[in-house]
Order: structure tokens, then C-alpha cells, then sequence
């Protein structure tokens, strides 16, 4: 199960292969991805599964809760469709099911949204590269996207030795900037019950002591951009 973090697609094509050797299903974890690609290919259509989320502060988002799952399986496909609908089929419950079906008011919102998402994708694009620009030399990791994706910004997430210090300046001058993620998996305290808190993974626990998200939505302005950086640059 990959996830595409931030809106940069995972190394798929080794995961493709070995998810094929193995008689596995590759699941994406495309909630932070819409209209990412990997290799020319639009995330959600690589693996067997993916899900997507339209939470109100994704890139495409409803007014509440959504969500959807896309794959190429016809099987699978109606598999999915009966677990959503409690299990059913008509007026027959085959297996225990959910109730998750999309609302029709949250599906109205999403359909008037989608035909701005490319403009508002390119629009994300744009202030990386202006991030990028404004802090090539200011002493902070800026974020990698690879040669053969389209980075969508879900965030824009940069690394800091003195996150702490950075967080609360940029906080003093307004700036809505946030954490994500503070607590890497293993040392959440439900795993830490199970015992995974023995676990060492360094440069997991260095980096979420690091990261800091930016300012990032379709709607700054180069002047709000700049008024950023330029308070990253005082505390680096």
C-alpha cells in the first residue's frame, strides 16, 4: 500500500513488479494525489486499488467527508460497490457491509469543483517553483519532486534543523504553517501498545523532527509567497 505523500507519486514501477511476482494487490493510497502521475500515468490507475479523499483541505474537496475508490477490476470493482451498500445486493445482504456511500449533496460539490482541478493543480506547481526559487540558498531541504512525476503540492514541506524555532516565528507573523506529521506510525500510541516501540527507524524519527508545511492552496499570491519565505529566511 504506497502512499503518495504530499502529492508526489511512490516508486511504483518496482512495487508494480514485485506486487506481481508475489500474486499480491498493489493498493495506492492516493488521498493526497488527484491528478498525480507516475511514468505519464495518472495515480489511481497503476495499481489494482486506489482510494482517494475528498476531505475539505484536499486538492479536490466536498463540504464534509468523501471519499472514492477507482480500480480496473470488474470483479473487484463490484465487490467494492456491495460492501459500501451494507453487503447488499437489491434487497439481498450477501456478506456484512459499511455504509459508505458518497452523499448526493458532497457528489453535487465535486462535480461543480473537477473541471477547475487542472487549473488549480498547475496553480499549486507554480508556487513550488516560486518557493523553490525564493529559498534556493536559504539553508532548508525543499521539496523533491523526481523526473518522471507530476508533483501536485498537496503541501509543500520543507526540513529544518530547528523546526521548533521556525514553527513559532512563522506562527508570530501570521503564518498558518503546520506539522505533518509529527509522530511517525511506531510511535503512535496505539502501535506502542503492541509493542512496536522497540523499533528504530532513525530516519523516520529525523525527519518527522524536521518537516514543516508551508503555506500551499491554489489561491496565494506571489507577495504572500514572498512574505513566507522571507520569514523562514530570518530564523535560518
Amino acid at each position: 500500500m504506497p502512499v503518495h505523500l504530499y502529492g508526489q507519486p511512490a516508486e511504483l514501477k518496482p512495487l508494480r513488479e514485485m506486487a506481481t511476482r508475489h500474486h499480491l494487490w498493489l493498493i495506492e493510497d492516493a488521498a493526497q494525489a488527484h491528478l498525480a502521475e507516475y511514468d505519464g500515468k495518472r495515480c489511481g490507475s497503476i495499481g489494482d486499488v486506489a482510494c482517494f479523499s475528498f476531505y475539505p483541505g484536499k486538492n479536490l474537496g466536498a463540504y464534509g467527508d468523501a471519499g472514492a475508490v477507482t480500480t480496473n477490476d470488474e470483479a473487484l470493482l463490484a465487490k467494492i460497490r456491495q460492501l459500501r451498500d451494507h453487503g447488499k445486493t437489491k434487497y439481498e445482504h450477501d456478506v456484512f457491509g459499511f455504509g459508505e456511500r458518497i452523499d448526493s449533496l458532497q457528489a453535487a460539490i465535486l462535480g461543480a469543483k473537477l473541471p477547475h482541478l487542472e487549473e488549480w493543480t498547475e496553480a499549486r506547481r507554480a508556487h513550488a517553483r516560486t518557493y523553490n526559487e525564493l529559498l534556493a540558498d536559504a539553508g532548508v531541504v525543499k521539496p523533491y519532486e523526481a523526473p518522471n512525476v507530476r508533483h501536485v503540492y498537496h503541501l509543500y514541506v520543507i526540513r529544518v534543523a530547528r523546526r521548533d524555532a521556525m514553527f513559532g516565528h512563522l506562527k508570530s507573523k501570521g503564518i498558518d504553517a503546520g506539522i505533518h506529521y509529527p509522530l511517525p506510525v511506531h510511535r503512535q500510541p496505539a502501535y506502542l501498545k503492541q509493542g512496536y516501540g522497540e523499533i528504530s527507524l532513525p530516519v523516520t524519527e529525523q525527519v518527522a523532527d524536521e518537516i514543516i508545511s508551508l503555506p500551499m492552496y491554489p489561491e496565494l499570491t506571489r507577495e504572500q509567497i514572498e512574505y513566507v519565505a522571507h520569514a523562514v529566511r530570518e530564523v535560518v
